[in-house]
Formats: C-alpha cells, sequence, structure tokens
C-alpha cells in the first residue's frame, strides 16, 4: 500500500484543520514546486527529511531482454532521493 495524494490531502484536513480545496491545492502546488526546480536543472532540499538530486547518467551499451540484441542505452538525466539522518532515524525507530 502506497501514500496518495489524496491521503497526504485528507491528513492535511485532519491533523492542521485545512479545508479540502486548500489542502488539495497545497499538496499540488508542493509537488508541482518540486517538479518544476528539479526540471530546471537544480537539487530539492527539505532539511530534516532528504534530498532530491539529479545525476547525469552517461551512455552505455545494454541489452534487449527479449531478443538479447545489443543496443545503446543514451545519456540520461535521473532523479535520486536520499532520505535525511532525521528520517533515517525515524524509519530505524531511533528519533
Amino acid at each position: 500500500m502506497a501514500l496518495t495524494r489524496a491521503e497526504i490531502a485528507d491528513r492535511l484536513i485532519i491533523k492542521v484543520g485545512m479545508g479540502k480545496s486548500t489542502a488539495q491545492e497545497f499538496v499540488d502546488g508542493f509537488f508541482e514546486i518540486i517538479a518544476d526546480t528539479l526540471e530546471k536543472g537544480e537539487n530539492v532540499k527539505l532539511t530534516g527529511f532528504g534530498n532530491f538530486e539529479l545525476k547525469e547518467k552517461n551512455p552505455r551499451p545494454g541489452r534487449n531482454p527479449k531478443t538479447g540484441k545489443e543496443v545503446l542505452i543514451t545519456k540520461r538525466r535521473v532523479t535520486t532521493f536520499k532520505a535525511g539522518q532525521k528520517l533515517r532515524n525515524r524509519i530505524d525507530n531511533k528519533g
């Protein structure tokens, strides 16, 4: 089971007392800001939570698993997430 945008909005309604439409707009806006920032090539650092970082992957040889034919995997940019220490401690039940 995964936490969805709608469930995040529902939890904001309960925890913070936001109205439903305000909570949905907040969640959508929050993720839109993160996506826009990453799209511009900038990293996102959320203190106490973690960092979204962009990494450049160089082209490399690969293989099509169905046919076994060799293919070139093109250069691309990927997003990684590294949890911050506070989040890692909470997940490890230390905090």
